[in-house]
């Protein structure tokens, strides 16, 4: 699906597994978030070339239904096997086109991404339905069966993995899908539908490009879709709830987050400030949904740990992705970019606010030829400030003081998100009380991991709907259920 001009190096959009152009024949420049230069082009997609992509879903639907589990299962397989041994080429594309650093984000996330295609390659023959003891007269079951022609649109902070969590959990429940690609960063997963293209029938997934209020609006409300998966920002969440809510349509939503740390008087340890860490996604520039930003500490530990966590962060290698020794790389874009710095200059005014690192970027050196920003913590934040409340996707964090632990849990879920959250004590009982009483679909006591396949993963409140990474997120949001009612006795 790659073509070379003399100009640039243009991807082409899948649909019924052919490599096309848009139908205006358009094209999108992609940038290279680190130097800010256009790496390659991609279509722009019309409505036009939306509605060739959901037919020829629709077509494709008809066999691939009657597909058997186990053969489905083995052309996932097969897939992953493909993504493993290209893992480092497509590490190199994804850390060009976000400006997630190699080494601590891009080729994680390819291996991640294996790992899927994997785990849901191998569910398939679990797609089973039950039987209901009515009575010996009858028999009464029920079935699995595919929603059909699934719609999915995907972000740009770690687009192959989440990518293709959507093609596996469509394909392995009998769907057929058609993905809208972020328009920052498509080429990685322009690449992984090219691989599904060699093994599965055309049709059965269809790859686009374009702009969310053009593409991904028209996959939302073409009247074949018959489900709609979004992952991305809580304010286009909703606008995919009201395109689905016109025609009755089946919504998975993973949202936004502005997710809190509550670190217990026990922890205060250098262990803890590298969880932490790692909770609030530096290494990704703390573009994740799932960002430990609210960061509560007891008022007896918190100089302490502060001064921790900020001499950890000086010691982080901000720079070219693509170098093996750096940790952290560039914002995504432009846009981005601007509302990142225009958060710190907020925190900067608030009164009482102390800047324990970071800052805006430097306007000169090698860091401002692309869009970096230094990690940035606020400390004594209040948690009503715009800083401590509204989803940054940067690397900011506020530092928040508390005495009182149910007041720590108040604040926590003092927060119209509710994605993730994370907990630090070696008090077991307050852990799991402290877990419990958190208003998140996602809680980790003692660790700041990313998803692994097999958890159930989504959020409450404005965070989202549905779940998904685990095999109940599979049945519930791309099965319907059928049940089946024998009369024996006729």
């Amino acid at each position: 699906m790659t073509t070379a001009t003399q100009q640039t190096v243009r991807s082409l959009m899948l649909i019924d597994g052919k490599a096309v152009e848009s139908s205006d024949g358009r094209f999108i420049d992609i940038e290279n978030p680190s130097n800010r230069t256009v790496i390659a082009q991609v279509p722009r997609g019309t409505d036009a070339d939306v509605d060739q992509a959901v037919r020829a879903a629709a077509r494709a639907l008809e066999e691939w239904k009657r597909v058997t589990p186990k053969d489905r299962g083995r052309m996932l397989l097969r897939i992953a096997d493909l993504v493993e041994a290209e893992t480092e080429s497509l590490a190199r594309t994804v850390a060009l086109e976000t400006g997630n650093a190699i080494r601590t984000q891009a080729r994680p996330e390819v291996k991640s991404t294996a790992d899927v295609i994997r785990y849901y390659g191998g569910l398939t023959g679990e797609t089973k339905g039950e039987t209901v003891p009515l009575g010996e007269h009858v028999l009464s079951y029920t079935r699995r069966e595919p929603i059909g022609v699934v719609g999915g649109i995907v972000p740009w902070n770690a687009p192959v993995v989440l990518g293709t969590l959507k093609i596996a959990m469509s394909i392995a429940a009998g769907n057929t899908l058609v993905l809208k690609a972020a328009e920052d960063a498509p080429l990685g997963l322009l690449r992984i539908a090219e691989m599904c293209n060699e093994h599965l029938p055309p049709g059965v997934l269809n790859l686009l490009t374009g702009y969310g209020e053009e593409t991904g609006a028209a996959l939302a409300r073409h009247p074949l879709v018959r489900k709609l998966s979004f992952t991305g920002s809580t304010e286009v969440g909703k606008l995919i709830m009201h395109a689905a809510a016109d025609r009755i349509v089946p919504v998975s939503l993973e949202l936004g987050g502005k997710s809190p740390a509550i670190v217990f008087p026990d922890v205060d340890e250098q262990r803890t400030v590298d969880g932490v860490i790692t909770g609030m996604r530096v290494t990704r520039q703390g573009q994740s949904c799932t960002a430990g930003s609210r960061l509560f500490l007891h008022t007896s530990i918190f100089e302490s740990f502060v001064n921790k966590l900020t001499t950890t962060l000086q010691k982080f290698t901000i720079g070219d992705p693509l170098d093996e020794a750096t940790d952290m790389g560039a914002i995504i874009n432009r846009k981005q970019f601007d509302r990142v710095c225009g958060y710190i200059t907020d925190g900067l005014q608030q009164k009482g606010a102390r800047v324990a690192i970071g800052g805006l970027p430097p306007k000169e050196g090698p860091l401002a030829s692309g869009y970096f920003v230094q990690p940035t913590v606020f400390a004594d934040v209040s948690n009503d400030w715009r800083i401590a409340r509204e989803e940054i996707f940067g690397p900011v964090m506020v530092a928040i003081p508390w005495d009182d632990e149910r007041e720590a849990i108040r604040m926590a879920n003092d927060s119209h998100y509710g994605l993730a959250a994370y907990v630090w004590t070696r008090d077991i009982t307050k852990a799991i009380n402290t877990a419990h009483a958190i208003e998140s679909g996602w809680v980790q006591i003692n660790q700041g991991l990313g998803q692994f396949p097999g958890q159930s993963y989504g959020g409450y409140k404005q965070s989202g709907m549905g779940r998904e990474y685990s095999l109940e997120g599979m049945l519930d949001s791309y099965t319907q259920r059928k049940s089946v009612t024998i009369n024996l006795q006729w």
